[in-house]
């Protein structure tokens, strides 16, 4: 049932997909809502459908049969210009492997969705600044992700879905790449997010890092097998300690 405090609702969500003469079902009848202020962890095998429903959730594909509201708005038959528009003014994407443009500095990358969307000059130097601030990066932001540990680098990811003001962050593995002690420093930031009112939906396979969020879906043959809440672990992370001579 749709609900009109769920900032995402799908309703009853399939997808099937062909590969010659063989259909491979990747939902079969999904059903959930996701309220506002949410952090929301989605598990699952591969095959189980979690990536298929991260791309309807995402605006990136449509669904099959069934209905997707997001913000209250019915996307599930726009076109691919109307669905593109609403993905910009709505979400913000994190992936695994940061997706940084290599020779590019921080700053210039986190510009980007802002650049495709026409700002002006200052508009957009002036809130890729303040995104990287809150991230934490504020000092580095002429870096080049080649300067940057992995760590920084996703947070220049985050910064760069954060630019847009978006009401979602959708973030796809975005820990897989990274050693634990820099994946609680990333999962802290997800919950500080998470604790200024934006959704955070986060793909993962390791239990670890779905337990920071306050809610597991957990998909398996393109069905919702479990949907439990929880009272999420704290992200704490460690004591940073000071570079001497380090470069600002």
């Amino acid at each position: 049932m749709a609900s009109g405090s769920n900032l995402l609702q799908l309703e009853d969500v399939t997808k099937v997909y062909r590969m010659g003469d063989v259909e491979v079902h990747a939902l079969r009848g999904v059903s959930f809502g996701i309220e506002e202020g949410e952090f929301v962890a989605i598990m699952g095998a591969s095959g189980s459908g979690k990536s298929t429903l991260m791309n309807i959730i995402g605006c990136l594909d449509r669904p099959g049969s069934g209905r997707y509201l997001l913000a209250g708005e019915d996307v599930s038959d726009l076109d691919r210009d109307a669905l593109a528009e609403k993905r910009n003014r709505t979400l913000g994407f994190v992936f695994q492997n940061f997706n940084l443009l290599s020779r590019t500095s921080a700053i210039e990358n986190v510009e980007l969705p802002l650049l495709y969307a026409g700002a002006h000059t200052r508009e957009r130097h002036d809130r890729a600044h303040e995104a990287l601030a809150r991230v934490g990066l504020a000092e580095r932001i002429h870096h080049h992700p080649n300067q940057m540990s992995g760590g920084q680098q996703q947070r220049v990811a985050i910064a760069r879905a954060l630019v847009s003001n978006p009401k979602v962050i959708l973030a796809d593995e975005p820990t897989g790449n990274l050693d634990s002690v820099t994946s609680v420093e990333v999962m802290a930031l997800f919950q500080e997010l998470r604790d200024s009112g934006i959704t955070v939906v986060l793909v993962t396979h390791e239990p670890d890092i779905a337990r920071y969020a306050a809610r597991v879906i957990v998909m398996k043959d393109g069905k919702l097998l479990s949907d439990l809440r929880q009272e999420p672990q704290r992200a704490v992370p460690a004591p940073v300690e000071p570079v001497v001579g380090g470069e600002s």
